[in-house]
C-alpha cells in the first residue's frame, strides 16, 4: 500500500470528541476515523492557512466541479451545477428541510435501527417519528415494504429521510428496492430525503446507487445529502452538499438553509472537500481495502473467540453491527459492563431503535493493532458478563 493506515496517531490532547475519555479507555463508538487524512487534503487546507488571512469565504467553482466529477466517475451519476447547494452539514441540512419541508405535527417515516440523530432533527422540531422497521433475517436486513406502504400513507406523512446505505445495519440498498421506495413514496405525495453520506465506504468492488439517479419523477421528489466527511474523515471542517434536481424543490431548500444559516462555509470547508474528491481517490481506495479487512478480522475472530456475537452481513460503512441476543436482551446494560471492566467504548443499538436493543455498534476505521486491542476487551467484557 501507498499510505500507511497502520500508523498509530495519538489524538488525545486537540479536544477531539471520541477521544476525550479517560486514560486507557479506548473508544470505538463515533463515527470517526482514526487514520490520517489524505495528504491532498492535508496540503490544500495548509496552502490555504500559509495565506494567513481567514476573513468570510464563498463557494468557489473547484468545490462545484469536484463534487459534479466524482459522482460522475465515481458512482454514474451526472450532477449538474445548478442543482446542488453548499452546506455546513448533513444532518443541519436535514433539520432545516424538515422544517422548510413539513408542517408541525406531521409524520416523518424513518427506517429503523436507523442513525439516532434524524430521530432529533424530527423531533426536536415538533414533528413524529414514524418507524418502518427494518426486517433482521439472521444475516442482514431487508425493507418490509408492507408496511412502509402503510406508514407513507397516513394521513399527516409528508417526508421520509432515507439511509442510503444505511447506517447501522451496512446494507446497501438497491436500484429494485429504490424504485419501489420512491414509487411508494410518489404514489402517496410523501417527499424523500436521503442521506447518502457513507456512499463511498463501500467494500472494494461494490458500489452505490444515487437515489437521484434514478432520473424522471424519482429524481423530480427529493433532496439528496452528501459529503466528502465520512469518507475523508474531515466532519470537522463542516461542509456538506444537498443535491436537488427540482428547481421548485430546491429553491424552498436553499430558503430554508440560508434562513437557519448553515448554508455558509469556513475557509476551509470548500477547500477540503474539492482536495478530496479532486485528488483522494488513490487513498480511498486503499482506505476501502483496508477496512475490507479490518472487517474480515472481526468476523474470523467473533466466530472463533466469540461465537455468542454474529456479525450482521454489509457491504458499506466502517461501523458494524453486532447481535449480542444469544447475550443479553439489553446492549446497553451489556456495553456499560464492557465499558466499566475493560475501558472499550462501544455504542448500544437501543438509542437507534427498532430492534437496536440487541445489538452494539462497533467502529472498525482504525489501524489493525488498535482493534485487536478492542477485540480483545471486548471478549474480556463479554465474557465477564453476568
Amino acid at each position: 500500500m501507498k499510505y500507511n493506515f497502520d500508523k498509530l496517531t495519538d489524538r488525545r490532547g486537540v479536544n477531539s470528541l471520541k477521544w476525550d475519555c479517560a486514560a486507557g479507555e479506548l473508544p470505538m463508538w463515533v463515527a470517526d476515523m482514526d487514520f490520517e487524512n489524505a495528504p491532498c487534503i492535508n496540503e490544500a487546507v495548509a496552502e490555504r492557512a500559509r495565506r494567513g488571512i481567514f476573513g468570510y469565504t464563498v463557494v468557489g467553482e473547484e468545490w462545484y466541479n469536484s463534487i459534479c466529477n466524482w459522482w460522475s466517475v465515481r458512482h454514474g451519476w451526472n450532477i449538474q451545477k445548478d442543482w446542488l447547494i453548499f452546506t455546513t452539514g448533513v444532518i443541519p441540512a436535514i433539520t432545516s428541510m424538515v422544517k422548510r419541508l413539513s408542517e408541525t405535527g406531521d409524520d416523518v417515516i424513518v427506517q429503523t435501527p436507523v442513525y439516532d440523530i434524524f430521530f432529533h432533527s424530527i423531533e426536536n422540531t415538533g414533528r413524529h417519528v414514524v418507524e418502518n422497521a427494518l426486517i433482521y433475517n439472521g444475516e442482514s436486513y431487508d425493507i418490509d415494504f408492507a408496511d412502509l406502504e402503510r406508514q407513507l400513507a397516513r394521513p399527516n406523512a409528508s417526508l421520509m429521510v432515507l439511509c442510503n446505505p444505511h447506517n447501522p445495519v451496512g446494507r446497501i440498498w438497491s436500484a429494485e428496492e429504490l424504485k419501489k421506495i420512491g414509487d411508494l413514496c410518489l404514489k402517496h405525495g410523501v417527499t424523500l430525503i436521503s442521506d447518502e453520506i457513507h456512499c463511498d465506504i463501500t467494500a472494494p468492488g461494490t458500489g452505490y446507487t444515487p437515489y437521484a439517479s434514478l432520473g424522471g419523477q424519482y429524481a423530480q421528489h427529493c433532496a439528496v445529502c452528501l459529503s466528502a466527511t465520512k469518507a475523508f474523515n474531515i466532519a470537522g471542517l463542516q461542509c456538506a452538499a444537498v443535491v436537488v434536481p427540482n428547481t421548485l424543490l430546491k429553491a424552498k431548500i436553499e430558503r430554508g438553509l440560508n434562513s437557519d444559516e448553515v448554508a455558509e462555509p469556513n475557509c476551509f470547508a470548500a477547500v477540503a472537500t474539492a482536495a478530496a474528491f479532486g485528488g483522494g481517490g488513490g487513498w480511498l481506495d486503499e482506505l476501502r481495502a483496508y477496512i475490507a479487512g479490518n472487517r474480515e478480522e472481526v468476523r474470523a475472530f467473533l466466530q472463533k473467540e466469540l461465537p455468542q456475537l454474529k456479525l450482521v452481513r454489509g457491504d458499506a460503512c466502517y461501523l458494524l453491527w453486532i447481535n449480542c441476543s444469544a447475550v443479553t436482551a439489553d446492549a446497553s446494560a451489556l456495553a456499560n459492563h464492557i465499558r466499566k471492566q475493560t475501558g472499550l467504548w462501544l455504542t448500544a443499538g437501543k438509542q437507534y431503535r427498532g430492534d437496536g436493543a440487541h445489538f452494539l455498534r462497533l467502529n472498525i476505521a482504525c489501524p489493525r493493532e488498535r482493534l485487536r486491542d478492542g477485540l480483545q476487551r471486548l471478549k474480556r467484557g463479554v465474557l465477564s458478563f453476568k
